[in-house]
C-alpha cells in the first residue's frame, strides 16, 4: 500500500480526505498543491486531475479524484478499517444525506474558484463576497441543525457514537465558517459536534494548522 494525498492545507475537500485516512489508520504522504499560487493549473497536476482541483489521492497506480468518491473508495477497498458508513441502508442514506448538504449544497458555492470569480470578473467587493460566503453556510447549517437535533439517531457524532462520512464533511465546513466569523449560536448541535471533533485524534491531526504546508 502506497498512498499519496495531493492537497492544500486549507482545502475543505482535502481536509475531508485527511480525516478519513486518519480515522481508518491509513498512513499516507502529502504532496502540497498551492491553490493560491495556481499550482493546480500546472501540467504535472493536470495530468493527475484534468479539473485542476484538489484532492487527488494516489493509491499504488490508481489516481482518484473528487472527495466523495475517494471517501467511498476508501471504505470499499479498506474494509478492515473503521467504516465511514453505517451497516443498515437507512443509516447509510441518512449519513449520505447529511454529508451531501455540505458537499453538494454549501461547499460548491463557497469554493475558492467561485469566490475569485465573484471578486474578479464579477467585480464584487470583499464585503459582498463575505456576505455571500456566510449566507450559503447559514442556509445549509440551518437545515443541518434541524436534521441533527430532531433525530434520535444523532449521538456523540452525526450518526450514533462513531464518526461517519457526515462528520468527515461537516468538520471542515465548520472550520470554514470561522473565516468570516459566522455566528454559530443558532446551531448548538453543530457547535457540540465541532467541540467533540477537537478531542478526537483523527480530526485534530487533520486540522489545517497542523499540515506541513500550513501558512
Amino acid at each position: 500500500m502506497s498512498l499519496t494525498l495531493h492537497g492544500y492545507f486549507r482545502s475543505s475537500a482535502a481536509y475531508r480526505v485527511r480525516i478519513a485516512l486518519n480515522l481508518k489508520g491509513l498512513s499516507y504522504e502529502q504532496a502540497s498543491v498551492h491553490l493560491r499560487k495556481g499550482e493546480q493549473r500546472k501540467p504535472a497536476f493536470l495530468a493527475l486531475n484534468p479539473q485542476g482541483m484538489v484532492p487527488a489521492l494516489i493509491d499504488g497506480e490508481a489516481v482518484l479524484t473528487q472527495s466523495p468518491a475517494i471517501l467511498e473508495y476508501l471504505d470499499e477497498v479498506y474494509p478492515d478499517t473503521p467504516p465511514l458508513l453505517p451497516a443498515d441502508p437507512l443509516g447509510r442514506a441518512r449519513v449520505r444525506a447529511l454529508a451531501a448538504v455540505v458537499a453538494c449544497d454549501i461547499h460548491p458555492l463557497n469554493n475558492l474558484r467561485v469566490l475569485k470569480y465573484l471578486t474578479g470578473p464579477m467585480g464584487q467587493s470583499q464585503e459582498t463576497m463575505a456576505g455571500w460566503y456566510n449566507h450559503w453556510i447559514a442556509e445549509g447549517f440551518g437545515a443541518l441543525e434541524t436534521m441533527l437535533s430532531g433525530d434520535a439517531a444523532t449521538g456523540r457524532f452525526c450518526h450514533g457514537d462513531a464518526p461517519t462520512l457526515a462528520d468527515v464533511c461537516l468538520a471542515p465546513q465548520v472550520f470554514n465558517s470561522f473565516r468570516h466569523a459566522l455566528d454559530l449560536t443558532p446551531y448548538p448541535t453543530i457547535q457540540r459536534l465541532w467541540e467533540g471533533y477537537q478531542d478526537h485524534p483523527a480530526f485534530a491531526a487533520a486540522h489545517p494548522a497542523k499540515q506541513p504546508d500550513a501558512e
